[in-house]
């Protein structure tokens, strides 16, 4: 698994909510990676991405599929949440709907990037030459935060698959396989194979092992191993719950993640690499 990025943060009070936050994450410089500019390419190289966001507090959630020439993808996804009935616009619906809400629309050709063109090229040559592995060809960003009133939220945005048919939609859109929060257990999002993680809902089947009484580590493994064995997908989770526990548990080669809490930034690459340091 390639390009993907968990974040945890956990807010004092008097700072933002923790949906802010979460969606902060991909707006201001923080974390580029498949938020926009940069995102993988379709078979057409053309960048087409997902997002989807959701407020642990009373479950409202937004999302967007399939998005084009938009720099910040979670931003539609936040105002589908915050500014419609609906939960979820595709396509040209999102288009209009981003042009309505004053969002700037941007050439398709200054999201692309010439390490994607390169990554788009190799891909088409390893699937000629049946060397292709689309589960390592993954590109996905996320992040779940809490305040200390226990408000969790959570956001995830994409541009998917290398090489992807235009039009492919994965699991990050949708709320249940892309990300979940509910005060009541937690908030999580995931990254890895979008078919894989749709065929099991991963995101509320961790939490609801949650629910059942696992502690977050113990459900984030049974739901990534169900995956597994049951349709052999791999990826990657982080969760949260309202008291600020966490875990990040993953089955892929390697996914960069980071967690911030008690003045600590715990982050990691690999399985045995696991860094502390003082925040800022």
């Amino acid at each position: 698994m390639t390009a993907s990025l968990w974040l945890f943060v956990e807010l004092e009070c008097a700072t933002r909510s923790p949906l802010v936050a979460a969606a902060c994450c991909f707006n201001g410089g923080l974390v580029k990676l498949c938020a926009g500019h940069g995102s993988v390419l379709n078979e057409n190289g053309e960048v087409e991405m997902d997002a989807s966001i959701m407020n642990g507090k009373d479950l409202s959630a937004g999302a967007v599929s399939a998005v084009r020439c938009v720099a910040n993808p979670i931003k539609l996804a936040r105002l589908v949440m915050e500014k419609t009935h609906h939960c979820f616009l595709t396509d040209q619906g999102a288009a209009k709907f981003a042009a309505d809400n004053g969002i700037p629309a941007i050439p398709g050709e200054q999201l692309v990037t010439e390490r994607n063109k390169k990554r788009l090229e190799k891909e088409k040559h390893e699937k000629c030459a049946q060397k292709s592995d689309p589960q390592k060809s993954l590109g996905t960003v996320g992040a779940v935060a809490v305040d200390c009133r226990g408000n969790v939220a959570y956001a995830t945005s994409t541009g998917g698959i290398v090489n992807k048919m235009p039009g492919r939609v994965g699991d990050t859109p949708c709320i249940g396989s892309g990300g979940y929060a509910d005060n009541d257990i937690g908030a999580i999002s995931t990254t890895g194979h979008g078919e894989s993680i749709l065929k099991v809902n991963l995101a509320r089947l961790t939490l609801f092992h949650v629910e059942q009484g696992k502690t977050l580590e113990e459900a984030a493994e049974a739901s990534l191993g169900y995956m597994k064995s049951k349709v052999k997908g791999v990826g990657g989770v982080i969760v949260v719950n309202k008291a600020g526990d966490w875990a990040v548990k993953w089955t892929s080669a390697s996914m960069p993640w980071a967690a911030a809490k008690d003045g600590k930034l715990h982050s990691g690459i690999d399985l045995s690499d696991t860094s502390v340091t003082d925040l800022p």
